[in-house]
């Protein structure tokens, strides 16, 4: 008797939730289906063959007349045609094959047999795909919102995530949802603010520690101070003058004999020495060693011009100013790109070297305490710190954590708004991205590139995303799925600026202050 209930309800509910069944030839991967009924594209559905129940998910639809076909050049023709047959249109889409739901999602080694039913998948076992335990919400179902979407934490930091969108499509919402998440978990995170959105921003379960760009040169290999300056690889004596003057200003320092905390300023003090006593290393110098000193004293000035607040001698190491369960915010907001680019590649190279040194329980020659706890580095603008067509030492040291990084705890997070310019490698290492609307060709090509679950259908799709939803793909979640991001409720200060009220609180303030001068005018006794 129960049995037969069961089977009344099955039945029952089949029909009901059964939108279409496949036609033509299928495979493993994916089947082609037609529909009477529109469904969505994103929406998961499930087909039973074989003894098991797939998941599957729409990734692309179209709907169509096989009597209104493209052949049909007419308006009054047209028109005949739909009185007669009203709105019996048909709907054509394709299914991706996600895995066997009652067996962890392995794909099937068997394809879908033609005529299969396709119907909507049941929410309880869609919830039961998104759960994870420990995992951070981001938003829900964009084709049903009562499931939420939960990213495995553990599996964002440690095989690295890319968060790419056009401008404007919901970055830096996204962003902050998921830092939210991470300190409410006590995480550590470092952003890299290229334009200062994050020092005044408010979350919910974590406060700001902003963190200036300053570095302590004893911090700072020679290669990273010989990038702030303009001596080329190919001026081999320059540049055996400045490495030379940056030993000794490093060992002057240490020794605690300097007299000034610019380390710049020491550095010049030692060239100048060695050009007015005409003396190097014991041996007298000419006139053109003296030339080349004097091209590296101008260069030294120019470094100092530039980068007067970069570097200062009583600065700590900025590794050492991380706070677990804070939105470490490193202020990048005004300095250029070439001191940013130097300043991301000093935190990277030093962030490596010493969770290793922690990891083997090692300390010396570290200048304070190794790191040892995970950090995840959030890149804003990684387009500019690892540029697909140009070498800088920060794109060296992203690619170096996107390779070793998962192996130390160290995580990855590229944002940027131009795909299509970060540097492939970096992006190929990471295994999961959160994708808003992309429109540009080149941008969708570039990404498709990276990620092996990024199929052509899904691509199609990134146009017509609206503003915070969302492609998400990867290891951090079982399947790919299209997503409402959550909006964030603290406050940032990124976004567009609203140029019409600044054009007009201008106005009102010149016409404010216009009118105090005439009542100031007035009060001293003039007849304006």
């Amino acid at each position: 008797m129960y049995k037969c209930i069961e089977n009344l309800l099955n039945n029952f509910y089949g029909v009901i939730m059964i939108i279409g069944r496949c036609v033509g030839e299928t495979s493993l991967i994916d089947v082609s289906f037609i529909s009477k009924e529109m469904p969505k594209v994103g929406e998961y559905v499930s087909l039973y063959y074989d003894g098991k129940t797939v998941l599957g998910m729409i990734e692309s639809l179209v709907r169509g007349s096989a009597s209104l076909n493209g052949e049909i050049y007419d308006p009054n023709t047209i028109e005949k045609i739909r009185e007669i047959e009203g709105e019996d249109f048909y709907i054509k889409g394709n299914v991706r094959i996600l895995g066997d739901i009652d067996d962890n999602l392995k794909i099937p080694r068997t394809p879908v047999p033609p005529g299969t039913e396709i119907k909507i998948a049941d929410e309880n076992i869609l919830k039961k795909i998104f759960k994870v335990d420990n995992g951070l919400k981001i938003g829900n179902l964009i084709s049903q919102d009562e499931v939420d979407v939960r990213i495995d934490i553990n599996k964002m930091v440690s095989r690295h995530l890319a968060i790419l969108a056009m401008t404007g499509a919901g970055k830096s919402n996204t962003v902050s949802v998921l830092i939210d998440g991470l300190l409410e978990c006590n995480g550590c995170i470092l952003i890299f603010d290229m334009h200062s959105e994050y020092v005044g921003a408010e979350f919910k379960n974590g406060e700001v520690n902003r963190i200036d760009p300053i570095i302590n040169p004893i911090y700072m290999s020679f290669a990273e101070i010989k990038g702030l300056t303009n001596i080329p690889s190919s001026a081999y004596i320059q540049e055996r003058y400045f490495r030379e003057a940056y030993k000794e200003s490093n060992a002057i320092v240490k020794s605690g004999e300097a007299d000034t905390k610019d380390f710049v300023e020491i550095m010049r003090n030692v060239l100048e020495k060695w050009y007015n006593t005409e003396m190097f290393r014991g041996k007298e110098l000419n006139s053109s060693d003296k030339s080349k000193i004097m091209d590296v004293i101008n260069k030294v000035d120019d470094l100092q011009t530039k980068y007067d607040n970069l570097l200062n001698i009583n600065a700590g190491n900025i590794l050492s100013q991380l706070k677990l369960g804070k939105a470490n915010v490193l202020d990048l907001g005004q300095t250029d790109e070439a001191s940013a680019e130097v300043i991301v590649s000093h935190v990277l190279r030093n962030g490596l070297k010493s969770i290793k040194a922690a990891m083997h329980n090692k300390e010396e020659n570290m200048h304070e305490k190794p790191l040892d706890f995970p950090v995840f580095f959030i890149m804003e603008e990684a387009h500019i710190l690892a540029p697909k067509n140009r070498n800088t030492a920060s794109k060296y040291w992203i690619s170096r954590i996107a390779r070793e990084g998962r192996k130390f705890g160290l995580g990855l997070c590229l944002v940027s708004q131009s795909p299509k310019s970060v540097e492939p490698d970096a992006l190929s290492q990471v295994n999961n991205m959160i994708i808003l609307r992309l429109v540009e060709p080149q941008d969708q090509r570039h990404v498709q590139s990276a990620s092996e679950s990024l199929s052509e259908d899904l691509v199609k799709q990134l146009p017509s995303l609206n503003v915070g939803e969302a492609m998400v793909l990867g290891l951090m979640v079982k399947v790919p799925t299209l997503v409402k991001i959550d909006e964030f409720k603290g406050r940032t200060v990124g976004g567009d600026i609203n140029i019409l009220d600044q054009w007009k609180n201008n106005k009102s303030k010149e016409i404010a202050d216009i009118k105090d001068q005439e009542d100031e005018f007035k009060q001293l006794g003039g007849d304006y």
